[in-house]
């Protein structure tokens, strides 16, 4: 009989300094200077890059819902919200113009009485100046300047469906199809309107969408799944935004990038350690559903081989 007591616990984590000071250990280095922590970090957020390169991590997959409105075109991956005294009098789809900036914009939807979600500007909108909009002739202040971090963290749209009637019983989702940039060039009619069958995901460093057919509706909505950055590692005394079992992964590709700087001797040995483990965690790191197999019968019932 085993009468062996268990920590009956599950909150087993690591700070980044920890990390940090387990690569170094593996490399046989002692970090004497705040010069060699914030070497250890920039290579931590060098080899996050690395992971957004090396295809699909699921705990950074995340779902956004985008407002479509009537004859607007190209919209952005994420959030583009500008704070605004106040945005009842305005209409979605029409072009707001700065004062000052002499930027512009459509107006994709109103999120609160005092936020405008807009499509990527033109021109550079300024903290504090007036907005004007070319149909309702309404005007209010821009609060603040525009943040484009939540667009800029995409990194990829992975699906999306097309969402009518949303939040009421008769609520349907309808399939868009992905198409290429060299598919969405070739389009005769871009600005035709009606309900959109297919999107092209423009991945600049400020990610848009582009449907065609051109939105006839201001009541379609876009609901979609996409590929966003890891956290940066930016204070030590924070956690990364990581899953337990990539723990290992994420250690071992520390003291690989840090082998280059400090310990070269180690870098051919550590490299084949760190491939091991990112393999074995991404392979854990899938999908799951569930699997039935029915035997293939031929006319007279005999399974056929």
């Amino acid at each position: 009989m085993n009468n062996m007591a268990f920590s009956n616990s599950k909150d087993f984590s690591l700070e980044i300094s920890d990390y940090i000071e387990e690569a170094y250990e593996r490399l046989g280095v002692v970090p004497r200077t705040g010069y060699d922590l914030d070497s250890a970090k920039r290579s931590l957020n060098l080899l996050f890059a690395d992971w957004a390169n090396r295809g699909l991590n699921r705990w950074t997959i995340e779902q956004k819902t985008l407002s479509l409105a009537t004859g607007i075109t190209n919209y952005p991956v994420g959030s583009l919200v500008a704070t605004v005294a106040a945005s009842t009098s305005f209409s979605v789809a029409e072009l707001v113009t700065g004062s000052v900036s002499a930027a512009t914009a459509n107006i994709t939807s109103k999120p609160s009485a005092t936020q405008l979600a807009l499509t990527l500007p033109t021109g550079t909108f300024s903290s504090g100046e007036t907005l004007t909009g070319s149909t309702s002739g309404a005007t209010t202040t821009l609060s603040a300047a525009l943040s484009f971090e939540d667009v800029e963290a995409t990194i990829d749209v992975l699906s999306g469906v097309l969402r009518q009637n949303s939040g009421t019983s008769t609520q349907s989702d309808t399939t868009l199809n992905r198409i290429s940039r060299d598919q969405y060039l070739n389009l005769t009619s871009k600005l035709s309107t009606s309900q959109p069958t297919q999107f092209y995901v423009d991945r600049q460093i400020q990610p848009s969408i582009r449907f065609f057919s051109t939105p006839n509706s201001n009541d379609y909505e876009f609901v979609y799944d996409r590929l966003v950055r890891m956290d940066d590692a930016d204070t030590y005394i924070n956690g990364p935004q990581v899953p337990f079992r990539f723990y290992p992964c994420l250690t071992a590709g520390l003291a690989y990038y840090l082998s280059m700087k400090k310990n070269p001797q180690l870098t051919t040995i550590l490299k084949a350690v760190y491939e091991e483990e990112f393999e074995r965690a991404a392979a854990e790191d899938r999908d799951r559903a569930s699997l039935n197999l029915i035997p293939a019968k031929d006319f007279y019932g005999f399974i056929s081989v």
